[in-house]
């Protein structure tokens, strides 16, 4: 329920507790008279002030994501991530923590697993309208992982990281005593049939060590898990899964149409590693 998902958010103004008004729109309110009322597609903007001095996704960016997700290709990981989550949860009135929720795709995978309460993150509003769609009865937010979260102390059982920033302070902080951080990372070689014909960044080696040491004064050493999906994509599909990510940011739509005219099948393999990290 989205009243229970709201009990968990504070004020990023005060940080104070929230009244959930219900309405056309619905609003959250504070004590001290802070109000934020929710879009019309059902997400609230918490970024007050002058924003965000990053670059969110564009509508077109996750437009491509919604396409290649809804094709069914990250599959496998949103399978796993539901697993796992739900085996980190440690009891009833479990709350999930999608920090970077993006579309909501592996969020709403878990939910449908767990039944949890969960928030969802993002900076992206294009993104968030199409979070809060999906999975209604979350608290989805526009918000900038690189600031303080605005969520209560010990409040979450999970975390849950897919690509996204990473701010280990504010994890460790609202994350229960024992409870888990689930990362997901790409490993060397992650769709290098066809990182250079679409700009995709190589991944570097030691990625996984600097993740363990930026975590290590938080949480416990980590377990992790290696995935590996075979991809067959059409040259649309590889336009999207190019637009979809970080080298959206610099594509044209010149390359893109270049990218979606190619002849025949590519194959790929995506490598994924899925750290769980445990709050002490």
């Amino acid at each position: 329920m989205l009243s229970d998902a709201v009990s968990a958010l504070r004020c990023p103004v005060c940080q104070g507790l929230f009244e959930l008004r219900e309405g056309r729109p619905a609003t959250l309110a504070c004590g001290t008279g802070h109000r934020f009322d929710a879009a019309k597609q059902g997400y609230f903007n918490f970024l007050t002030g002058k924003g965000t001095v990053f670059e969110a996704d564009t509508a077109e960016m996750v437009a491509a994501r919604a396409r290649f997700l809804a094709a069914g290709h990250y599959a496998e990981l949103a399978t796993a991530l539901a697993e796992m989550a739900a085996g980190a949860i440690q009891g009833p009135e479990a709350l999930v923590l999608d920090a970077g929720t993006g579309t909501g795709h592996y969020l709403h995978a878990v939910l449908d697993t767990t039944g949890a309460t969960a928030v969802g993150l993002d900076i992206s509003k294009f993104a968030l309208r199409r979070a809060a769609r999906l999975n209604p009865e979350a608290a989805n937010v526009v918000w900038d992982i690189w600031r303080p979260l605005p969520m209560a102390d010990n409040s979450a059982d999970v975390v849950m990281v897919v690509f996204a920033p990473r701010s280990p302070a504010e994890f460790a902080r609202v994350l229960r005593p024992g409870g888990s951080l689930l990362v997901v990372t790409p490993r060397p070689g992650h769709l290098q049939e066809i990182a250079v014909r679409t700009g995709m960044l190589g991944i570097e080696e030691g990625k996984e060590e600097r993740l363990a040491e930026s975590m290590s004064g938080y949480f416990d050493p980590p377990s992790s898990r290696s995935l590996d999906v075979p991809l067959v994509l059409s040259g649309s599909e590889v336009a999207d899964l190019a637009y979809m990510g970080p080298a959206g940011h610099h594509l044209s739509q010149e390359q893109l149409s270049q990218l979606a005219a190619s002849n025949g099948a590519v194959d790929a393999t995506a490598k994924f590693r899925i750290s769980v990290f445990t709050a002490s």
